[in-house]
């Protein structure tokens, strides 16, 4: 059952006859996924690129490896970078982009831990970029990441 910060945002979105897709990395899909359980999906929901791998990136986006290997996959230039290439790729009102460390083995440092999740978003002509650091399991801090996709996309709705 999805959050209901979730619900609430996918309520507001049909509300106001927007849409949303989603280029999600760290997420794989999830985020996607759980709007797709609300009651307003299909009036809000256009869809997602599960774009985990840096070769994704690249080979279905069009992103620079150079600009993913200065940067690092899981940061907020990338996925500003997403976001904006997914305008492109799949036509909605609110693009979302999600990337970030949900386990070891990534770009993780002592300023970007495991747990570091980069949200970036546009709405119109608005660019919105949130950053946040959670603790969990993997799981959890995917669902983490979720809400604050949820939550920002909100923050963003109610200024309009």
């Amino acid at each position: 059952m999805p959050s209901q910060l979730i619900i609430d945002c996918s309520k507001i979105l049909n509300e106001k006859g927007l849409t949303i897709a989603f280029a999600e990395s760290a997420t794989a899909g999830r985020l996607a996924a759980e709007f797709s359980l609300t009651e307003n999906s299909g009036s809000v929901l256009k869809g997602g690129l599960v774009c985990y791998d840096a070769e994704v990136k690249v080979d279905v986006l069009g992103m620079d490896p150079a600009f993913i290997e200065e940067f690092t996959p899981e940061s907020g230039e990338v996925t500003k970078e997403l976001a904006l290439r997914l305008k492109n790729l799949i036509k909605s009102d609110v693009q979302v982009a999600v990337t970030g460390l949900t386990t070891p083995g990534g770009s993780e440092t002592e300023q970007k831990p495991v747990g570091t999740i980069f949200i970036h978003m546009f709405l119109n002509e608005r660019s919105i970029a949130a950053r946040e650091v959670f603790e969990g399991s993997p799981e959890e801090i995917v669902l983490l990441a979720a809400d604050l996709a949820a939550k920002t996309v909100i923050h963003e709705l109610e200024q309009l």
